[in-house]
């Protein structure tokens, strides 16, 4: 099993599928890890020797950010935008679409449940 920047890949899928298990790596960048590493893409998880993923290891380490890293960046960016006050600082900040986005109908997943205002219908 090929452990990679604390993520257990899956065993019985090709490299490059594996390689974007990892937060931030998506199927571009794992290709491009694996032509720098030379491995062959079509290889499986379980069959990489040792050597093979310790060139994928190194690669990662060097060149992308991942994980953590790329998590911790995104909330600083975030916080940066809410800090200065800014349109999509602000609209992060009240949970909204950041985007642009109509919010009059649909956003549901960003504003999350109705939450119905006044009381009951009068008879």
């Amino acid at each position: 099993m090929a452990r990679i920047t604390g993520v257990d890949l899956p065993k019985n899928k090709r490299v490059v599928i594996g390689l974007t298990y990892i937060y931030g790596i998506g199927k571009p960048s794992a290709e491009k890890i694996c032509a720098d590493a030379n491995v062959d893409v079509n290889t499986r998880v379980n069959q990489l020797k040792e050597d093979e993923v310790k060139r994928i290891r190194t690669i990662i380490q060097n060149e992308y950010k991942v994980e953590g890293a790329l998590k911790a960046e995104i909330n600083m960016n975030i916080k940066r935008l809410m800090d200065i006050n800014s349109v999509r600082g602000y609209r992060h900040h009240r949970g909204l679409p950041v985007h642009g986005q109509r919010t009059k109908t649909n956003a549901r997943t960003r504003k999350g449940r109705k939450r119905l205002v006044g009381g009951k219908k009068k008879k």
